[in-house]
């Protein structure tokens, strides 16, 4: 089954051009698939009693259209199939005429949270959620994997706060995201966002930020001193 809820565009959702942040639109894909687990039983007191969580490996957004203040919204989720440990997810965005004007694919990973590894989807899980594989959005997203350009400049370290964390004591994926768009040009507006989320960022972690041009936009890497990326964002700017 699929879950929406319906919005409206607040002050405190914008950027100072007057319309929704893209970090914001990730918070409404991300609680609208927050809220379709706690109707389906399967929500947040779910997961720590039974020491799982659902971590988000992958995305790819698209935006046509972003909101402004005062817009009525409604966001939409669904899981389209699971397959070991990993579960498909799809989020739409429509304004108050119906239109689509953003969408989101997704991959989670199904975590142990006790052994901190991967653990295969229950039966359970695909039942509380249903399979929608029929709905499966068909825009081209492009692929998970994202290449990183050689021709990357370093950045300033920079430190985790308390305020970066979310329940599952990590980085939240919209915040991620945030961190990225600090290296853009003022102003720009993206139109397609591609994420993958390699390794947990806990408090008082330290990442050493890489930034790319490419030929339509950014590509950010975060890491730890030393290691392989913990986070690959390419930002493309959006066309009218």
């Amino acid at each position: 089954m699929s879950y929406s809820f319906s919005g409206r565009i607040r002050y405190s959702e914008m950027d100072e051009n007057r319309s929704l942040s893209l970090y914001s639109l990730i918070n409404y894909f991300q609680d609208c698939s927050n809220f379709h687990a706690e109707v389906s039983g399967v929500g947040l007191d779910w997961t720590e009693a039974n020491h799982r969580a659902w971590m988000l490996a992958s995305w790819q957004i698209f935006v046509d259209e972003y909101p402004t203040m005062g817009d009525l919204v409604e966001v939409s989720t669904w899981a389209y199939g699971f397959r070991g440990f990993i579960g498909y997810r799809n989020y739409e965005m429509k304004n108050a005429a119906g239109r689509s004007i953003a969408r989101a694919n997704s991959e989670w990973v199904f975590m142990d949270t006790e052994k901190n590894s991967p653990t295969k989807v229950p039966k359970s899980q695909a039942e509380a959620y249903g399979i929608e594989e029929s709905r499966k959005l068909t825009d081209d997203f492009g692929k998970r994997k994202i290449h990183i350009p050689e021709n990357g400049k370093q950045m300033e370290p920079f430190r985790i706060q308390e305020y970066h964390l979310d329940t599952n004591h990590h980085v939240n994926n919209g915040q991620y995201i945030r961190f990225a768009e600090a290296y853009l040009p003022r102003g720009m507006k993206i139109g397609k966002l591609r994420a993958e989320y390699k390794k947990q960022v806990l408090l008082g972690d330290l990442l050493y930020p890489t930034v790319a041009e490419t030929e339509n936009g950014f590509v950010v890497v975060l890491a730890r001193e030393g290691e392989d990326p913990c986070f690959i964002g390419e930002l493309t700017e959006r066309t009218e």
